[in-house]
């Protein structure tokens, strides 16, 4: 188990194999727990699986300050990881929230982006382009209500969790959320990336993605629609695929692994002579010098990704395990950002 910290706050994660570097981010309400089935056969075909706990899940930090969930410091959880782990470039999965967070990584840091694939969760840009998207995202405008969503979800023995999710791993999550305190980090993520207001301005104004990206959406996925997935195209600069699963439920890297397995190892697999499978070109420089991470958390903001995320102005470089990038707000820190 590896640990770095940013701003004080500790992110947890796990290493399994070697060779190309693969990231797995996890979504609500789940943990890295929930990549156990594609863990063993990714590292098996030969790459270093890189799985986070994300911030307010796990034995990961759990702010009480709900814009500490914003996007960019999740983003700067990731960068972290990856410094730690002396990682310049990785491939990076992303599920439901870690699918968002993925497309944003993919936007505002192509060169550690090596190929994109992204479940059930298409682009920021798209996702709320429809009526119909709106109708199935009304449960995020009731979690924007503390201590109301976290009662409605949790009373009568979870009765409403079970009925509205679907988890298929439902009983474990409820024991995680209860054992690690993670509902209200969980629901934090809904209220400090997308507020009310973000119902009504203009979608948020990412970069084209450079890199290779798949989205794979499935048939029985409740709560998401097939088009906000298959008009992210528009938003890829580079090769676009897109994968129509018929039967699983949202999570379907649960619900039909072996698929899943196969298609992310197809995407992935196929590699240059350099060692890599295509996207930007590689960013010789890292940790990022401060202006640069200033810089790109400030794309994050301008594209409102983050609600009212407060700008970060400063950051540190100190040693946690091997390194560690930061991204604290409202602290003394060493260094001042440059922009």
């Amino acid at each position: 188990m590896g640990r770095v910290e940013v701003d004080g706050v500790v992110t947890e994660y796990e290493v399994t194999g070697d060779g190309a570097p693969v990231v797995l981010l996890h979504g609500f309400p789940d943990s890295g727990r929930v990549w156990r089935n594609q863990v063993p056969e990714l590292a098996r075909a030969g790459f270093q699986v890189v799985v986070p706990d994300l911030r307010g899940y796990g034995r990961s930090g759990k702010p009480g300050d709900v814009q500490a969930y914003s996007l960019p410091l999740l983003a700067a959880d990731v960068a972290a990881v990856l410094a730690d782990l002396g990682i310049s470039r990785a491939h990076v999965v992303g599920h439901d929230w870690g699918a968002a967070l993925a497309w944003g990584l993919a936007a505002l840091a192509p060169s550690r982006v090596d190929h994109l694939a992204v479940l059930s969760v298409g682009h920021p840009a798209t996702f709320l382009r429809t009526i119909q998207q709106r109708e199935k995202s009304w449960y995020m405008l009731l979690f924007q209500f503390p201590g109301i969503a976290e009662r409605w979800l949790t009373e009568d023995g979870w009765a409403n969790f079970r009925a509205w999710a679907g988890h298929p791993d439902a009983e474990q999550v409820i024991a995680d959320l209860e054992a690690n305190g993670s509902l209200t980090p969980g629901l934090n993520w809904y209220r400090a990336n997308m507020p009310p207001r973000a119902w009504a301005g203009p979608p948020p104004a990412l970069p084209p993605v450079q890199a290779p990206v798949m989205g794979v959406w499935s048939t029985n996925d409740p709560a998401l629609t097939e088009i906000q997935m298959t008009e992210s195209a528009g938003q890829v600069a580079g090769p676009w695929r897109y994968e129509r699963l018929d039967g699983p439920g949202h999570w379907l890297q649960l619900d039909a692994p072996e698929q899943v397995n196969a298609l992310l190892l197809d995407f992935l697999t196929p590699l240059r002579a350099d060692g890599r499978a295509g996207g930007a070109p590689p960013d010789r420089g890292w940790p990022p010098a401060p202006g640069q991470l200033s810089g790109w958390l400030r794309k994050f903001v301008g594209g409102q990704f983050s609600g009212s995320c407060p700008m970060p102005t400063r950051w540190t470089v100190q040693a946690v395990s091997r390194a560690s990038c930061g991204v604290p707000v409202g602290s003394p820190v060493s260094r001042t950002a440059s922009s």
